[in-house]
């Protein structure tokens, strides 16, 4: 049995937080060399490297089990405090989540909304595909993501399919698709695109050539100006249909082709060994998250 003290995986944390021995040993109040005797003796038990000697430093695969670790003890202290003392309202429980700029404009909010009556939330966004990099890390509790197999130390549940269509401003479709959404046109029409990790154009576009596309491409990393911009007939996007609904049924925005979408799938993954507020907000995101297919 491999036997991790809280102070050594507490440690650890507090270096990856804070970027170095030095700058972990202060918030500790503890001296560098503490720290680092705390380090050795997690790497002696443990019996492998939990970190990478680099600039900035950074975990191993071992590492981020550990820190996932610190960060669930963390969060059972909180649950503790909360039964303890529970008039207590400034100790709410504080979480990190990961979810993707979409979810978070068309439907998770309204659940993390309810949810932030009793936990403290911080929201990092991140593409779905993405996301797990920062679970795996320990750096968040939760995140909705495109991958159902669960990272280790995390359970995932399905919560449903965000569809998205392929979509312009007439105007925009009377310059560019004037003889129709053909190859050769999509060539030449500008595209929007949220950023370099977003693909949902790219995907779409390969049902017509399966060479790179060449188009114009703008780069628009908001979600309400990227609708906007649309809108605006700066270029043509992938934009999810439960936001569009009434742009279709007003004209204000058309389709590229009949039929034309782009599915994906989201799970909610989060750790294992969560706490009580962390099965709060998973309640509320899955309740929101009934507006998906």
């Amino acid at each position: 049995m491999i036997d991790v003290s809280p102070e050594q995986a507490r440690t650890l944390a507090a270096i990856v937080t804070h970027g170095s021995f030095d700058a972990a040993a202060a918030h500790l109040s503890v001296t560098p060399s503490a720290v680092s005797q705390r380090i050795r003796a997690l790497e002696a038990a443990v019996g492998r490297p939990v970190l990478t000697r680099a600039r900035p430093v950074g975990l191993t695969e071992s590492g981020q089990a550990v820190v996932r670790f610190a960060r669930q003890l963390e969060l059972l202290s909180a649950d503790l405090t909360e039964e303890l003392q529970p008039a207590d309202r400034h100790g709410r429980t504080r979480l990190t989540l990961v979810i993707n700029s979409d979810s978070l404009h068309t439907w998770a909010l309204a659940g993390l909304a309810a949810a932030g009556e009793s936990v403290q939330l911080e929201i990092l966004r991140e593409d779905q595909e993405h996301s797990l990099d920062l679970l795996r890390a320990g750096a968040a509790a939760a995140a909705i993501t495109v991958t159902a197999a669960p990272v280790p130390g995390c359970s995932s549940r399905r919560l449903g399919t965000m569809r998205y269509l392929p979509v312009c401003a007439p105007e925009f479709s009377r310059r560019w698709f004037e003889s129709g959404v053909t190859a050769a046109a999509l060539s030449k029409a500008p595209m929007l695109v949220f950023d370099r990790k977003d693909d949902l154009q790219d995907r779409w576009l390969r049902r017509f050539s399966r060479s790179p596309s060449r188009a114009p491409r703008h780069y628009v990393p908001a979600a309400q100006e990227f609708g906007d911009a649309i809108r605006r007939s700066m270029g043509w996007g992938m934009m999810p249909e439960i936001e569009i609904t009434e742009d279709l049924r007003t004209g204000t925005l058309h389709t590229l082709a009949p039929g034309a979408q782009v599915d994906v799938t989201l799970y909610w993954q989060q750790w294992r060994r969560g706490s009580a507020a962390l099965s709060v907000v998973a309640e509320a995101v899955q309740a929101a998250a009934r507006v998906l297919r």
